[in-house]
């Protein structure tokens, strides 16, 4: 049964959470971000998770979060990057509305997160390469997988996140 919940899903930097908030506000809905979740559920952030715990625990506590999320109603979604790597948050997803994926380039996502001053206590690296070359690598592996699952693609690109609500919401009003 399909529950009137919309999840956002793309690459770190994307504008998930932007996005989340103001689609949101426009719905008159309310917005959880997932990795914000998973941090208050642990007591600890998502970098120290990963340092102390490893990535494969992460993963563990999010599909938790995401199964918990997934049965909210009216509520928009900000998944993490990695979040539609499990089959087990795959799975729940398929309940939502619909699911949104915010795609950019490579280039867009290291503009963004260089510019964020936060994003390297927020955001770990995920292979030892870091920057860019992280970036070109998981873009690869995850954008098959994006595609896959998302019930409508919206293009970040050069784009005000104004602009990305007005295209989501004309798209879901058909």
């Amino acid at each position: 049964m399909t529950s009137p919940t919309i999840a956002l899903i793309g690459y770190r930097g994307s504008g998930k959470t932007t996005i989340a908030q103001l689609l949101s506000r426009q719905l008159g809905w309310d917005w959880v971000d997932a990795d914000v979740e998973i941090e208050l559920q642990a007591g600890k952030s998502i970098a120290t998770i990963f340092a102390e715990a490893g990535e494969t625990f992460f993963r563990d506590l999010e599909v938790a979060v995401v199964a918990n999320l997934c049965q909210r109603e009216k509520c928009v979604l900000a998944l993490g990057g990695g979040a539609v790597l499990r089959a087990e948050n795959r799975r729940c997803l398929a309940d939502c509305q619909a699911i949104i994926w915010l795609k950019a380039s490579e280039e867009a996502i290291f503009n963004r997160i260089s510019a964020d001053p936060t994003s390297s206590d927020r955001r770990p690296n995920l292979t030892n390469r870091g920057g860019r070359n992280e970036i070109q690598q998981l873009l690869a592996e995850r954008e098959p997988i994006y595609a896959s699952c998302a019930t409508l693609v919206v293009d970040t690109e050069n784009k005000v996140p104004a602009r990305i609500v007005e295209e989501i919401i004309s798209a879901m009003r058909g």
